[in-house]
């Protein structure tokens, strides 16, 4: 297959004038396609419907002894906090439970820096000099939204193969006291899939920064949501690993079942050392008397035990594997070989990577929201919305139906084509 930028400037609007065709009949279809989000399907959503049924006419009350349809227990309960546990791998009494979704907890935990500082630091909003934020990009967009809305200044860290470019991580932390935090997807990371090596997360243990209040900010949101049962990415355990090696103040881990069972009706928490924890609590008492105990029963009765969750996880895989396969393949088959186009192949998570020749991103985003299929903003997984090189684009290939999908990536396959044809020929 001959690469697009080998081709005659002859050769290249003869094939424009082909593919405006097709572009011209995929509108007419009239189609209106949702790949924005990576939201789960309404069958994913159906595989936690018994659920529903698992308090049913039985007793409400928890290890602890508390009817969980009353006040108490503001830390959660320990069934909920067994069942967090094991997913992130780390011991019960470094937990605590909140309602029902990681985003809130990782809000809720910059807004109290923001105001009452870390473990009695100066609160951020008080400091002379603007907060930083390391972010890794691509990265999660609803990060690098928090950080905006606090007026937080982010600092773009590429990422790599293994992980963030630990370089410059190291060298950035340890020169700046305004530099506050990192925002890390540490498994299957949202858009990439790439899951962090073992040397950078040692060295992410191992960091020495120059302010006493940075915290790495460890959002695990999918280290369950594997792809494949015997292929799998494995990762170190970080609150583990800092504390072996006296660092352990250093992180907080974020964790939620949103994609595991209900997105909006899910449970989530933190994990930190005991210094972290104990201030948390503090301010915590304040805000609340304790968080849905009945959804964390439900949960924790309704897997019963991590096999348990496990299983339900296999089952969301055989829904997203054929989606995520359908994808790729439709892109090696029509892309592979024109030097347009470079995509991940994730052994897990929500995302697919694309990188489109440099400056295409916004115009093939654009040209697939007219042809009815709508896409992430390009730009959306940079800081401010901004890519350097406006190439990346998210997909998301959970919601729509597989009839769907395929529909929606030949059409984005359709406007990758046209925005490059565009773009070489503004160099012939």
């Amino acid at each position: 297959m001959k690469k697009y930028i080998d081709m005659s400037k002859e050769e290249l609007v003869q094939l424009k004038e082909k593919l405006e065709k097709k572009y011209k009949k995929a509108k007419e279809l009239g189609l209106q396609l949702d790949m924005s989000r990576g939201k789960p399907c309404k069958e994913q959503l159906d595989l936690s419907m018994p659920m529903m049924k698992t308090l049913s006419g039985k007793v409400l009350t928890c290890e602890q002894g508390v009817d969980c349809r009353n006040y108490g227990v503001l830390e959660g309960i320990n069934e909920a906090k067994r069942m967090l546990s094991d997913m992130i791998e780390c011991p019960i009494e470094n937990i605590i439970m909140y309602g029902n979704s990681s985003l809130n907890v990782m809000y809720d935990t910059v807004s109290r820096s923001m105001t009452h500082g870390v473990m009695g630091s100066t609160p951020w909003m008080k400091l002379d000099k603007p907060v930083k934020f390391l972010c890794p990009s691509p990265g999660y967009d609803r990060h690098f939204a928090i950080c905006e809305f606090f007026g937080i200044e982010m600092i773009t860290v590429p990422m790599l193969p293994t992980g963030p470019d630990m370089d410059m991580v190291e060298e950035l932390v340890s020169s700046d006291e305004m530099i506050k935090g990192i925002w890390c997807v540490p498994k299957y990371s949202n858009p990439q899939g790439i899951t962090y090596s073992d040397e950078t997360v040692r060295r992410f243990a191992r960091l020495k920064p120059a302010a006493k209040d940075f915290r790495i900010y460890w959002d695990n949101a999918y280290g369950i949501h594997h792809l494949y049962k015997h292929d799998q990415d494995n990762i170190i355990e970080i609150l583990g690993e800092a504390d072996s090696v006296g660092n352990g103040d250093i992180v907080y881990k974020f964790c939620s079942t949103s994609k595991v069972t209900f997105p909006g009706s899910g449970v989530a928490g933190i994990a930190a050392s005991d210094a972290n924890l104990e201030f948390i609590r503090k301010q915590m008492s304040i805000a609340t008397i304790g968080y849905d105990k009945v959804n964390q029963l439900r949960h924790s009765r309704f897997f019963d035990n991590f096999d348990g969750v496990m299983k339900h996880m296999r089952k969301h895989a055989k829904i997203l594997l054929p989606k995520f396969k359908t994808v790729i393949d439709k892109c090696e088959s029509e892309l592979g070989g024109l030097g347009i186009g470079e995509w991940t192949n994730p052994k897990g998570g929500y995302f697919i990577s694309f990188e489109t020749l440099e400056g295409c991103a916004k115009k093939v985003v654009s040209m697939c929201k007219e042809a009815g299929v709508i896409m992430t903003p390009a730009g959306a997984t940079f800081p401010y919305g901004k890519d350097p090189k406006d190439s990346n684009i998210r997909i998301a290939p959970s919601f729509p139906s597989l009839e769907e999908l395929e529909q929606a990536t030949e059409i984005f396959i359709l406007c990758v084509k046209l925005a490059s044809v565009d773009k070489i020929l503004e160099t012939k």
